[in-house]
């Protein structure tokens, strides 16, 4: 199945820079038009992006045109975070033969209701940005689509690591922790942190978990009293494990998932990635080190990616809300 990316960015907004990502990544498969495209915008369009979805699908010679905006693009090529840019995928193939997750794009604050147990579903939460399906934006700020794919595989990578054991909540009030383990919340904390991050916690980096494949529970706020307040109630008698994002560990997290994946499957006809804009360069200081795990291990594989608020996972039977985590799904052809 003939499948490539294409990336282009300027100085304004302009619906042409989606034409040109799709003629480039039409170039780049060797395609005179597409059964499918997988387009991404920045924020810099989310005010009027219909002129550039209706830019993409002429240049695609279809109308099967789906995404949405994201603080940042990316593909195998590279990745764009400080101008205006839009990055297609485009497949020969049109979605009627599809498995796998419905890719899903929102641009609510949280995961919709009436998508947390319904089919198994990936993508991205763009909040206040704007998603589109079929060549026209949603007006109720959902969207989704299907892909032609035998078999899709994930590779997650939260980029957590676990500090000591799991504890149990001895005192909680809502969204506060009071007592964990026997001791005050934060000094249970500060007990586990390496000594040169206990005198000022990088708040942002630290997170519980409740299992190791559940979202983690962010810190909103650390208290006078011992206490931090959590951005998710909790209960009595819940266990819970500290944990530290480090780029090191995102790293290695990214190339055990991807090599596994590798190890275990065919290579993949083309790839999407959702991410954080917390991870990616930002998180790492120098390049999206995820993407260049990526193309160490798919060196020929084509790759659309954005960096949104939060990514959409489909785990044990549901769907949840994951945050500064990077989502690589990996498609294999449909014709084989």
């Amino acid at each position: 199945m003939k499948a490539a990316s294409g990336l282009v960015s300027g100085q304004q907004p302009l619906p042409e820079l989606a034409g040109e990502a799709v003629r480039l990544a039409l170039a780049r498969a060797g395609l005179q038009r597409a059964g499918n495209v997988i387009l991404f915008l920045t924020r810099d369009f989310a005010r009027q992006p219909q002129p550039a979805v209706v830019a993409a699908a002429r240049a695609a010679g279809c109308l099967s045109v789906s995404g949405s905006t994201a603080h940042g693009l990316f593909t195998e090529t590279g990745w764009q975070l400080d101008q205006p840019a839009a990055a297609a995928l485009v497949i020969a193939a049109p979605a009627d033969n599809a498995s796998g997750p419905s890719l899903s794009f929102s641009t609510h604050n949280r995961l919709p209701f009436g998508w947390q147990d319904d089919r198994p579903r990936a993508g991205i939460l763009d909040s206040d940005g704007a998603v589109w399906a079929n060549g026209r934006v949603a007006e109720g700020g959902c969207a989704d689509c299907c892909l032609p794919t035998q078999h899709v595989w994930q590779a997650l990578s939260s980029g957590l690591r676990a500090l000591g054991e799991a504890q149990i909540i001895d005192q909680c009030r809502g969204y506060d922790l009071l007592r964990l383990g026997g001791q005050r919340a934060t000094d249970s904390l500060l007990r586990l942190l390496p000594p040169d991050l206990r005198q000022n916690p990088p708040w942002h980096q630290i997170a519980l978990l409740r299992s190791p494949n559940a979202p983690a529970i962010t810190i909103l706020s650390a208290n006078a009293d011992g206490s931090l307040t959590l951005a998710e109630s909790i209960e009595h008698a819940t266990m819970l494990t500290w944990a530290l994002r480090q780029p090191l560990a995102a790293e290695g997290q990214m190339h055990e998932a991807l090599t596994d994946a590798a190890r275990r499957h065919a290579t993949p006809a083309f790839a999407l990635m959702f991410s954080c804009i917390g991870r990616g360069p930002l998180f790492y200081g120098d390049d999206d080190r995820d993407l260049l795990v990526f193309r160490e291990t798919f060196p020929d594989t084509p790759l659309l990616g954005a960096y949104g608020t939060s990514q959409i996972v489909p785990l044990a039977g549901r769907n949840s809300l994951f945050h500064h985590t990077a989502l690589t799904l990996l498609y294999e052809s449909s014709h084989v």
